[in-house]
Order: structure tokens, then C-alpha cells, then sequence
């Protein structure tokens, strides 16, 4: 579907982006993730032909996107992160005006326009000027320019930055709702909106791609050991006696709260440790010792960005570094 090789975006001295490489299949949504600054914006604007890249290539459907542009934008609906949209005019009016823009044939624009509206929930405010609209219906009209001619891929560049969390829950349910006829990808620094709707992440920091890969497999491969959380109601003796003779138990962290009770932190190698958390929970039952907390711990997908992205400032640092030392 789309194929994005080595791409590279220089502004004078400054990598906007740095070596790019990744896939995008057909029928899955895409949450291309990373922090204010990151170079997706930048990606995007090359991805759908807005803007050059100094290295690299992009195919859509076998298209290269700077050899082949028409062809290649032909697959693709574009939302950036400024929606555009003409405030003067109407609804309808406007997404007639795209509709020929984009080359849709006349005879077929009004059904095509009553598609996006009908899809995008704005039907009921088509004679209604755009300048009276919310943010968040005007982020409707601008989701529905991009499903005009109903491309193979939609593009949305932060589609629901700034708006308030009804219009957030709602654009999100319209973005869910396109995966069926649609491939989707969706830029944004938010992780809980990428994490609530995308079948596969990339994540960028300082323009390099930092993990690609589905919620699942990033969850597997970088949240690091499991751990137990307990609260016990005695002092830290007798927590770490009754705990040392369990199984599977690599090492324990201990913290003695202010009214004497016991946190204890358990690192365990097992990927499923239901069988540890029944031990723990059975011994300090024989023992008389109230548990006020039992649970397991481990890395969610927000301790993982925040690793990568840190691992990715760090490394920042140090070509900034070398780049200073050098001149």
C-alpha cells in the first residue's frame, strides 16, 4: 500500500527527518506517534506530496509519489493538522468545490457529497456556513474533503487537537469507523487517542523511527519484567520472611509507609503470575496478615514511549554533543 524508504528532510544544518524507512498495509489503522516537534507533520506533508523530501522515496500502489504524483495522490485523502476549509462558505458548498477540484466527475458530485456528509455526521448543518461551525464540525468537514472520491487511504495530521473530550470520544469514533473501507493513518502525540484506535504504531522522536510495530508487540517486547505489588498490614521483618522461601521471586523492593504498613515490589520472570499472586496471597492469609493490596505491574504502552522517547533524547544529546566538539 504504502511504502516509505530511507526518507530523509534536511531545513540547512537541521534533520527534520533522519532515514525513514516503514510499511503501511492495506485495511489496518496506523497511529504514528511522537512528541511535539518529532518530525511527523514534516512526514505526513512528504507522504501525501505537500512537501520534498532531500532523500528517499515514497510509493503508494506502486507509485512514486514525487515521479508520479497524480497517481499517487489519487489514493490518498488528506486531513493536515490546520483543517482547510473556506469559513465563507457552506458545507455543501465547499465540499462541492473540493469535489471538482479533485476531479470527480460532475454527474457524480452530489452523490459523492452526500456520502462524506452521511459518513461524517454533518448532513444536518450542510446549509449552515463553516465560520458558525464548532471545532469540532469543522474537523468533520474537514475529515469529509479527505473521503471525497473515496481514496484508498486517509491521512489525518492530529485530528482532534484542541478540541473538548465529547468532540474528542466523537471524531474518534468516526476515525474507528473508517477502518472497514479505508486504510488509516493518524498522527498524533497523544497515546491514549493512538492507543484506543490504532492496530499498529510508529513512534518518532527528533525525526528517527524509534518502533513500529502492533500495541501487542511493543507491550512484549520492551515492558521488561513483570512485577507483584503488595500492601501488607505488619513491618518489613516479617514481610521479608514470609516472602523469601516463594518460588519464583527474582528480587523484592521494600518500602516501609508512615503508619507502619509494608509495600513490597516483586520482580518475578514469569510472564503469567497468577500462580505467584495465589502463593503470596495464601501464605500471608496463614499468617494472619491482612493484604490491603494485591496486584500485578507491569509496563503499560505510555512507560514505553516514554523509555523510547527519553532513550531518543539522550542519544540527541550526545550527536549534539559530538556535532559542537567537531566544529
Amino acid at each position: 500500500m504504502i511504502e516509505v524508504s530511507h526518507l530523509t528532510k534536511r531545513y540547512g544544518d537541521h534533520e527534520a527527518v533522519k532515514d525513514i524507512s516503514f510499511t503501511v498495509e492495506k485495511g489496518r489503522i496506523y497511529g504514528f506517534l511522537g512528541p511535539n516537534g518529532a518530525g511527523k507533520s514534516t512526514t505526513m506533508n512528504i507522504i501525501t506530496g505537500c512537501l520534498s523530501a532531500t532523500e528517499g522515496n515514497v510509493t503508494i500502489n506502486g507509485h512514486d509519489i514525487f515521479e508520479e504524483p497524480k497517481e499517487a495522490k489519487r489514493s490518498i485523502g488528506y486531513l493536515p493538522e490546520q483543517p482547510p476549509v473556506y469559513l465563507e462558505e457552506t458545507i455543501e458548498e465547499y465540499l462541492r468545490f473540493v469535489a471538482g477540484a479533485k476531479k470527480i466527475p460532475k454527474k457524480e458530485i452530489q452523490d459523492e457529497v452526500e456520502r462524506v456528509m452521511e459518513a461524517t455526521k454533518t448532513t444536518i448543518f450542510r446549509n449552515r456556513l463553516i465560520k458558525n461551525l464548532s471545532k469540532g464540525y469543522r474537523q468533520r468537514v474537514g475529515i469529509a474533503q479527505a473521503l471525497l472520491g473515496d481514496p484508498e487511504v486517509i491521512i489525518l495530521d492530529e485530528p482532534t487537537v484542541g478540541l473538548d473530550p465529547m468532540q474528542i470520544i466523537e471524531i474518534r469514533d468516526l476515525i474507528h469507523g473508517l477502518k472497514d473501507d479505508h486504510t488509516v493513518i493518524l498522527s498524533s502525540h497523544i497515546l491514549s487517542e493512538v492507543q484506543e484506535i490504532c492496530q499498529v504504531i510508529i513512534m518518532i522522536a527528533h525525526g528517527k523511527l524509534i518502533a513500529c510495530d502492533t500495541p501487542e508487540n511493543l507491550q512484549r517486547q520492551f515492558a521488561g519484567d513483570m512485577k507483584v505489588e503488595i500492601t501488607a498490614e505488619t513491618g518489613e521483618a516479617e514481610v521479608k520472611a514470609l516472602l523469601e522461601d516463594l518460588p519464583d521471586i527474582d528480587s523484592v523492593k521494600f518500602e516501609v509507609l508512615e503508619d507502619g504498613r509494608t509495600k513490597a515490589v516483586i520482580t518475578t520472570p514469569l510472564l503469567q503470575p497468577e500462580q505467584l499472586t495465589r502463593a503470596v496471597f495464601q501464605t500471608f492469609a496463614n499468617a494472619g496478615i491482612p493484604l490491603l493490596e494485591l496486584k500485578t505491574v507491569q509496563s503499560d504502552l505510555e512507560d514505553i514511549f516514554i523509555e523510547l522517547t527519553n532513550q531518543a533524547d539522550e542519544e540527541y544529546a550526545r550527536e549534539e554533543e559530538r556535532r559542537s566538539a567537531a566544529l
